[in-house]
């Protein structure tokens, strides 16, 4: 697999990743909705061992969310950049993951959301108008 870089908006930090990505997937979640100001954040996860900071690593901040979950973004420019998430996170335990901001990434990743998750959650203003699949909630694997 070729390396994918991404940045946040001010181009303070800069990261690239070399692992194999996850599904990726539209998430509707309120919190994901605030994070990000929008309707939903597209998103797909990686190993921690296929994701590496370039620069500004200094420059994030996270923020526990909910237990075990960290959003991270850039301190200087607010963009949200990636995710730690914690294996006691994962329903049934798991591997730890790092979440990527698909809009966040300066190269195509390859991979494209394959559902809906969270819609339980989604805005009320929001109409979804493609034929992806829709849950409620995260579907079990």
């Amino acid at each position: 697999m070729s390396s994918i870089r991404g940045s946040c908006l001010c181009g303070g930090v800069k990261y690239e990743i070399t692992g194999p990505l996850g599904a990726a997937a539209n998430c509707h979640c309120t919190m994901c909705r605030k994070q990000h100001g929008a309707a939903f954040r597209s998103r797909a996860g990686v190993e921690p061992t296929g994701f590496h900071w370039i620069q500004g690593e200094e420059l994030m901040t996270f923020y526990e969310s909910s237990p075990g979950t960290h959003r991270g973004f850039c301190s200087v420019c607010g963009s949200p950049v990636a995710n730690k998430i914690d294996p006691t996170a994962v329903t049934g335990g798991g591997i730890a993951r790092m979440g990527i901001q698909l809009g966040g990434l300066d190269d195509d990743p390859g991979v494209r959301p394959a559902a809906h998750v969270f819609v339980a959650d989604k805005a009320p203003w929001f109409t979804i108008t493609d034929d992806l699949p829709q849950f409620d909630t995260v579907p079990a694997h």
